[in-house]
């Protein structure tokens, strides 16, 4: 199962179910009761998937992930000097747009592809990378940094415009 991105920012990730050690208490409904093999109702029961928020435990990393999946033979990131201030020019642009358009805070990057290597490098660095780069586009474009869920939500919105 691959993860999904909402319009919203939200993904929907697989989660692999617990694993349970077998039991030998015939109490608990298992086969030796003839009910249902251990685990089997369990695993019926638990959801399959998770659906994340920006911000939350693990998002910076599904949102990798996610990118990955849109183009798996793309080849490892790289971050470019000019990328990276495009990159941070964009996040601030849609940051501080009224009505939070992306399509033309891309659509003025001069160099799309070097600015989404430079989103993708942050995103592969996970959370501390994430806060170093909002920190380093308010330094650079003026303001108060973007707090990481924020700017990951951003670079996601941004990456899935480049990529549609």
């Amino acid at each position: 199962m691959e993860i999904v991105r909402n319009d919203d920012g939200t993904l929907i990730v697989p989660v692999a179910p617990e694993r349970h050690a077998p039991s030998d208490d015939a109490s608990e409904g298992g086969p030796a009761d003839g009910g249902p093999a251990d685990g089997d109702e369990r695993a019926e029961r638990e959801p399959s998937t998770r659906l994340l928020h920006p911000g939350e435990g693990g998002y910076d990393e599904a949102l990798a992930e996610w990118d990955l999946q849109q183009n798996p033979d793309r080849p490892p990131v790289v971050s470019t000097a000019s990328g990276r201030e495009q990159a941070m020019a964009v996040v601030n642009a849609v940051a501080s747009s009224p009505d939070h358009e992306v399509a033309p805070a891309v659509g003025a990057l001069a160099d799309p592809e070097a600015s989404g290597e430079a989103l993708r490098h942050v995103l592969v660095g996970g959370v501390h990378s994430v806060e170093d780069f909002a920190a380093e586009v308010a330094e650079a474009e003026g303001g108060e940094p973007l707090p990481a869920h924020e700017a990951t939500k951003i670079i996601g919105e941004v990456l899935a415009e480049l990529d549609g």
